[in-house]
């Protein structure tokens, strides 16, 4: 494809790391090197910039419908790429998003798994694009020797079920040296007593706040493994953040993880279940040779989320020809 004037829209996030707009950025920043032409709308906006765009790359089917109908008035012959977050599909798609899925020309997914949620008229215009990561420029650390570190990375709303590892970590055996830590920042204001609660009460346990992206690679380098507790993700791209930077996940078994890293992955626990995350966290902690096989698990998943991979499938999902029409 010759190289295009793209606008691509995410909406507003109340903080400054959220996962759309971090993916915005990065696309951005991929699509500029390919030579592309990119403004890129941190919110959705009312009304579209003047200048012709010959592709549109929307990030949330339900948020961004509005934007794609004006999309469609102001530049009929441009082309809209879909991108679907999370809550696009999971636990279902709502009519809006299935709507929106039909109104564009491409879809993109994060993860494998996400293509069981497209409906079958869809699919020919799906691509899947996984999120790389480039490895980190901090100095690597190994945790302290007295504690064995667990974090977890993510803003706390329910669809996070942000407080289990806290739940699960009371729960371990008193020899346990687990020191938990929790990074991000608090999307729903009913989680702020709670975690003041729980730092007051769980010596195990200490609440970060909203971290740089410079902080989190270092909390990563200072950690064992990072931990997920979601009930849904669209393709958690923290998963390949920890995994390229060193350290294995434990993760709620759910699509958006296992479409990264696989149905046979060994960092799976149920989910809402604390009692199995606290026995997968004490394996980890007390168990050298498991410890040891879910590290390897997850270093033969680093590449995975390779730049050149994101950079080779994002491409190939804008040259997509659109149902009917012939390849740009």
């Amino acid at each position: 494809m010759s190289p295009a004037r793209i606008l691509l829209v995410t909406p507003g996030a109340k903080v400054r790391h959220s996962g759309n707009r971090c993916t915005a950025s990065q696309w951005a920043e991929i699509l500029r090197r390919q030579g592309h032409r990119v403004v890129v709308c941190y919110d959705v906006p009312e009304s579209l910039p003047a200048a012709q765009a010959d592709l549109l790359i929307a990030m949330h089917a339900v948020k961004c419908a509005g934007v794609i109908d004006i999309y469609r008035t102001a530049f009929p012959a441009g082309k809209v790429l879909l991108a679907l977050t999370g809550t696009d599909i999971y636990p279902d798609p709502t009519a809006v998003a299935l709507a929106s899925m039909r109104e564009a020309d491409g879809l993109i997914v994060l993860q494998e798994k996400a293509l069981e949620k497209i409906p079958p008229d869809c699919h020919g215009k799906t691509s899947v694009v996984i999120q790389s990561v480039t490895p980190p420029k901090v100095t690597a650390s190994e945790p302290e020797s007295g504690s064995f570190d667990a974090c977890v990375v993510g803003h706390l709303r329910e669809v996070k079920n942000p407080l289990l590892a806290a739940r699960a970590s009371r729960l371990l055996p008193p020899e346990s040296r687990l020191r938990l830590r929790q990074a991000g920042g608090i999307l729903e204001p009913a989680y702020a007593p709670l975690v003041a609660r729980e730092q007051a009460e769980n010596p195990r346990y200490e609440w970060l706040g909203e971290l740089s992206v410079e902080e989190v690679a270092a909390l990563f380098a200072a950690s064992h493994l990072m931990v997920l507790t979601s009930f849904s993700e669209g393709g958690a791209r923290v998963v390949g953040e920890a995994i390229v930077a060193g350290i294995p996940v434990l993760s709620t078994r759910i699509d958006g993880v296992v479409g990264l890293l696989g149905e046979d992955y060994p960092g799976f626990f149920p989910v809402d279940d604390a009692e199995a995350l606290a026995k997968l966290l004490w394996r980890c902690e007390s168990d050298a040779d498991f410890f040891r096989h879910l590290r390897e698990a997850a270093a033969v998943r680093a590449p995975r989320f390779d730049p050149a991979a994101e950079s080779a499938a994002l491409a190939a999902a804008i040259q997509k020809p659109a149902p009917g029409n012939p390849p740009a």
